[in-house]
């Protein structure tokens, strides 16, 4: 593939990422509107948000299949605009069970969506021979950012959902549709046997994936989502209740958390690039470590915020990072369609992450106290320093002439 194919390329995934930060934030920060539009009681509540992340689990796992007979180009392509429309049928109802199917199929299109998507970063990461999975995940931050913007306008001018998410669909979906022209999936041999077809079964005969390798990366993103879920439905909570804020300053956290994780993202492939994916990691951990224990000791709001925002820090890189090394390594040892299928396994733990962080914290702050479960996302987080080697490159792969191996090689 031509230098030019790997810009657009890069450049398309890019906004897709974007498109599903604002999709995913306009959907969670609307569910009081959704609560109230379909009547849901506050019993039946969990129940409904449960099912979503459950739902992507699925679709994840689902797409590792898919894979095996179509590019995650075209996965990409045709997830993304069922994710849309999905948002627009929450916002279109009126009955419960309307809602239930919306919610439903948004979650199973959800999870083969991020799953592809992190695909086809990380075969793009290995053509480019340097990093670049931090610069997408930033899209992510940046359109979560614009899509809690909307919402909020949408919550001040006292809009309906459908209102509200028409014209963001309308929008968004033919340039996502377009956009999705160049994307850019492994080039045709891209595999250490050589055989199989982009998005088929290369690797084939080869040993599969072995939970033993993979191991170490499932609890990495597992106990970092545990990490932000704490933030994004804990944050207000601990601010307002154990540290004695005002209401309106108790949304301060989480938006400076999303100010610093897409700050830190923007830069992240700089230092991966100068530092190397292990520093980089372990240096996340520490900062989000040390932001947990700023808030579980934190006298009062403000320093609360201090930690808080320490935690959009150290908590941003490990992500990304995850699962270009994940792929990376599974590619190294069984090839490009063990690679695609340690990234969609990975994907799993971004839901089972979000399943287990609030309630674990909410047990543990009600058993014990707010304060001391502020230290359990914490030790969590921590657990990456005994893993961080496993981020470091078995050896040196350069997948494009264009890019000189003098940079750190994260995927």
């Amino acid at each position: 593939m031509t230098d030019a194919q790997l810009r657009h390329g890069r450049v398309s995934l890019a906004w897709s990422f974007l498109v599903q930060g604002l999709t995913f934030a306009l959907l969670v920060t609307r569910i009081p509107a959704i609560q109230d539009q379909y009547g849901i009681s506050d019993g039946l509540l969990p129940a409904f948000l449960a099912a979503v992340p459950i739902l992507a689990g699925v679709g994840s796992v689902a797409s590792e299949r898919l894979i095996k007979r179509v590019r995650p180009s075209t996965v990409v392509r045709w997830a993304q605009p069922v994710v849309l429309l999905a948002l627009l049928g929450v916002g279109s109802g009126d009955e419960l069970w309307q809602v239930a199917v919306a919610l439903g199929v948004l979650g199973l299109a959800v999870g083969a969506l991020e799953a592809s998507m992190n695909m086809l970063g990380v075969s793009l990461q290995r053509a480019y021979g340097r990093s670049i999975m931090l610069g997408f995940h930033a899209s992510v931050s940046l359109g979560g950012i614009v899509g809690a913007s909307l919402a909020w306008a949408g919550a001040h001018w006292d809009l309906s959902l459908f209102v509200s998410y028409l014209p963001v669909v309308v929008l968004l979906l033919p340039a996502a549709l377009i956009g999705s022209r160049w994307y850019v999936d492994a080039a045709d041999g891209d595999d250490d046997g050589g055989s199989g077809g982009i998005g088929g079964s290369g690797g084939k005969g080869r040993a599969p994936v072995s939970f033993s390798l993979l191991l170490p990366f499932f609890l990495v993103m597992a106990f970092a989502y545990v990490g932000d879920s704490t933030v994004s439905n804990w944050s207000a909570k601990y601010l307002q209740d154990v540290l004695g804020s005002s209401e309106e300053l108790a949304t301060v956290p989480y938006n400076a958390y999303m100010v610093t994780t897409l700050l830190g993202r923007a830069v992240g492939d700089l230092a991966v690039r100068r530092f190397g994916p292990v520093a980089v990691v372990r240096g996340g951990a520490v900062l989000a470590g040390l932001g947990f224990a700023v808030v579980a000791v934190a006298p009062g709001a403000w320093t609360g915020i201090l930690g808080f925002t320490l935690l959009g820090l150290g908590l941003c890189v490990i992500v990304p990072q995850t699962f270009a090394a994940a792929g990376r390594r599974a590619f190294e040892r069984h090839g490009r369609a063990a690679g695609d299928a340690a990234v969609a396994r990975l994907n799993v733990c971004n839901y089972v992450g979000f399943l287990v962080g609030s309630p674990l914290v909410g047990v543990v702050g009600e058993v014990w106290s707010y304060r001391g479960a502020m230290l359990v996302p914490m030790a969590m987080v921590l657990v990456t320093l005994v893993y961080a080697r496993s981020f470091g490159a078995e050896q040196d792969r350069y997948g494009g002439t264009h890019e000189r191996p003098r940079t750190v090689d994260v995927g």
